[in-house]
This record gives C-alpha cells, sequence and structure tokens, in this order.
C-alpha cells in the first residue's frame, strides 16, 4: 500500500475518506475519539500545502439528509483540533460542495456533509454506486484513504472512489494495518484473546479463526450467556442467541481437541431487570436465577480473567465485560481494561465499544498499546476476510 508521503499534494485536491462517525448527543459530542485520530493525516496534507476535501458518514441516515446525522458538529470540533478554519459543505456533491471546493485555497481545510445522505454511497447497484463515486472522485486531482472503520464495507468512498484517482492510504490506516498484521503473523506469545459485546453472532467469525491462532479465549459481555446455556446451564433473563448454541458447542469442542483455554465467567451480577439502578446480587454463572439476568462479570471473574491476562505477550480486546454505561455493571469492564494497562504485552483494544469504554471510565489511553478506531473492521480482518477498502488502496491501478 502507498504511503500518504509518497504522494506529491502540493497545490493539489485531495479527498480524504476519514472516520468521523462520533456519537452524538444532540449537537454535544460524547466522545471525539475518531476525530482526534483523523488530525494527523489531515495535518500532513496542510502542512504540505494540498487543499483538503474531507468526507466522512455519521450514523444511519439511510440514504437521505437528515438534520440529526449532520457533520456540522464535527466541523466544528475538527477546527477546534486543527486550529485551523474549517469551511463546512451543507451538501455532499452539489452546489454547496462545488461552491466550498471553488473557494479553497493551499493548506485549507473542507469537510463535505454525511456521504450517507446520499443513496449512491452505500447502494448495492454497482452502477448507482459508480454514479456518485464519479462525482464524488470530480472534486479531487488526488485520493487518501484514511477511514480504518470504514474499510470492510463496500461502499463508493471507499472502495470505488480510489479506482478513479492516483490514491494513497492515510497514517490512521497504515498503523492500524501494521497493529492488525502483529496480531496474524506470528505474535509473541502467551496470545490472549478477550471477547465481549452483546451477541455472539457478531463474532462467531472471528472465534472460529482465532480458535487455530490464539492461546487463550476469555469470553465475557452478553455473548457469554450463549456459551453458558450451550454447557447446560440456566442463564434466566440474560442475552441468549438459542439460534447459535450448537455453532457455540462446535466452538466449545473445537477448543477442547486444539488444547486452546477457553474461559467462561465463573460468576456474574445478575439484576432483577435492565436498567442503571436495577437491584443485583453476585451469583454463580451456573446458578442464575430464572428470574434475572446478567448484567456484568462478577469480582471472581474479574481475579480469573487478569490471572489468564497476566503473563500475555499479545492481547487482542473487543468488547465490554457488561453493560458499562451504567456505573453499577461497569466493573467487570474496568477490570479487564486495568489488566492490559498493567500488562508487559502488545495490547490492542480493538475499537468501537470497547475503546469508548476506556474513555468513559477515564482510563489512559496511552496505557494500551494501540486503541484501534474500527472495531467490525478489525474483527473482519482478524476473521481472514479481505476488507474491500484496503484492498482498493493497495490496488495502484486508476481506471481511465
Amino acid at each position: 500500500m502507498r504511503g500518504l508521503d509518497e504522494l506529491d499534494v502540493k497545490g493539489r485536491r485531495v479527498l480524504v475518506r476519514a472516520d468521523l462517525n462520533v456519537p452524538l448527543d444532540g449537537e454535544t459530542i460524547t466522545d471525539d475519539g475518531r476525530i482526534r485520530a483523523s488530525v494527523p493525516t489531515i495535518r500532513n496534507l496542510v502542512d504540505r500545502g494540498a487543499m483538503v476535501i474531507v468526507c466522512a458518514h455519521l450514523g444511519r441516515p439511510k440514504g437521505s439528509p437528515n438534520p440529526k446525522f449532520s457533520l456540522a458538529p464535527v466541523a466544528k470540533r475538527l477546527a477546534e483540533l486543527l486550529g485551523e478554519p474549517v469551511d463546512f459543505a451543507t451538501d455532499v456533491v452539489g452546489d454547496s460542495a462545488q461552491a466550498t471546493m471553488a473557494g479553497l485555497r493551499d493548506g485549507q481545510v473542507a469537510l463535505l456533509e454525511n456521504l450517507r445522505f446520499e443513496p449512491g454511497e452505500e447502494s448495492k447497484d454497482d452502477a448507482e454506486r459508480a454514479l456518485f463515486a464519479g462525482k464524488l472522485a470530480a472534486l479531487a486531482d488526488l485520493y487518501v484513504g484514511d477511514g480504518f472503520g470504514a474499510v470492510h464495507r463496500k461502499h463508493a468512498s471507499v472502495y470505488n472512489v480510489p479506482r478513479l484517482l492516483p490514491h494513497a492510504a492515510g497514517g490512521l490506516v497504515l498503523a492500524e494495518v501494521e497493529v492488525l498484521k502483529k496480531l496474524t503473523e506470528d505474535p509473541a506469545r502467551p496470545y490472549v484473546v478477550v471477547l465481549g459485546g452483546a451477541k455472539v453472532s457478531d463474532k462467531l467469525g472471528v472465534i472460529a479463526n482465532l480458535l487455530t491462532k490464539v492461546d487463550r479465549l476469555l469470553i465475557g459481555g452478553g455473548m457469554a450467556y450463549t456459551f453458558l446455556k450451550a454447557q447446560g446451564h440456566e442463564v434466566g433473563n440474560s442475552l441468549l442467541q438459542e439460534e447459535k448454541l450448537g455453532e457455540v458447542r462446535g466452538f466449545l469442542d473445537e477448543a477442547a481437541a486444539r488444547g486452546v483455554d477457553l474461559v467462561l465467567p465463573v460468576d456474574v451480577l445478575a439484576a432483577d431487570g435492565f436498567a442503571p439502578d436495577a437491584a443485583f446480587e453476585v451469583v454463580d454463572a451456573t446458578a442464575i436465577p430464572a428470574d434475572k439476568e446478567g448484567l456484568d462479570i462478577g469480582p471472581r471473574t474479574r481475579e480469573l480473567f487478569a490471572s489468564k491476562l497476566a503473563d500475555a505477550r499479545t492481547v487482542f480486546w473487543n468488547g465490554p465485560m457488561g453493560v458499562f454505561e451504567f456505573d453499577a455493571f461497569a466493573g467487570g469492564t474496568r477490570a479487564v481494561a486495568e489488566a492490559l494497562i498493567a500488562s508487559d504485552a502488545f495490547t490492542v483494544v480493538g475499537g468501537g465499544d470497547s475503546a469508548a469504554a476506556v474513555r468513559r471510565l477515564g482510563l489512559p489511553e496511552d496505557g494500551f498499546s494501540h486503541i484501534s478506531t474500527g472495531g467490525g473492521a478489525s474483527l473482519e480482518y482478524l476473521e481472514g476476510k479481505t476488507l474491500p477498502g484496503l484492498a482498493a488502496l493497495e490496488d495502484d491501478h486508476v481506471e481511465s
């Protein structure tokens, strides 16, 4: 993959596909981690005299403008972080985008409105997607792919546009790929993966692939209850995907056959309901009352997981251990994060809710070797899939 510094950008219009998909409370950004991660690439281009046109998506507006998903608050925050004005186009490829682009000078930055306001961005129809990509590519001379959180999507701005312009990978994408290669190509051992989050179905592929690579697999969060049920235990009202029980039993058998230490919770916080102030008790993971639901791993599990991480040389963590958004049920996620911080291992936080939890819990981001900006992209890479956005960046061919 060609890097950013291999492009001659001075005096040229550079379209940067960034990942600025941040959580909003109204117009207030509640976690600006992805914007901060995008700044170095944009700053590099500004300092080298490029006219920088940033494009990104936010949320799921489903192909039409929706003020709830406007990137206007992101433009304001990006300008603050850059210490430079950021012109904001109120559309993607329309009159405002054209006028904003025409007004740019060397070393200036503009942000286009939400890509997903255009139906062609996510279209499954190749022709419709290509038509929109052509309009987007016409705004620029060069393309830089820096939105790692979107590279697993075959979207116009990620997959089609780099086929139309001379292109390179931004610093963020190159850094993410370098980290993921460390996890997949001869990782230092013991290699431990910690998986959590709500649904086991989101991680079936990555579990199947990781069972051939890891020494230990620690399972927490909502997905753990499907594993416990697969072992024949009562899980009460806890999250459960009954249709996946057969596959999960297969994972348990394969882990045993391969000698992989697959570790499940031994105790949980069983609550009366799903609420921040719900009454709860600590119970054995094998004896969850039928009228309660597990919302976090318990104290013995926190100690067990920490002990399984203590001698690790490589750790990948994706998914919280409980409902970390509720203070009463954030302790398990905090315990895993603190075990990683205390470790001497190469530690990777796999984006998404795990990265959000680190910031929400006030933990030092520099306590980890790397915090990814792309949860889904990281998982698909570890699953062994070809990511369309990376494939497009790796291909130097430009369509005429």
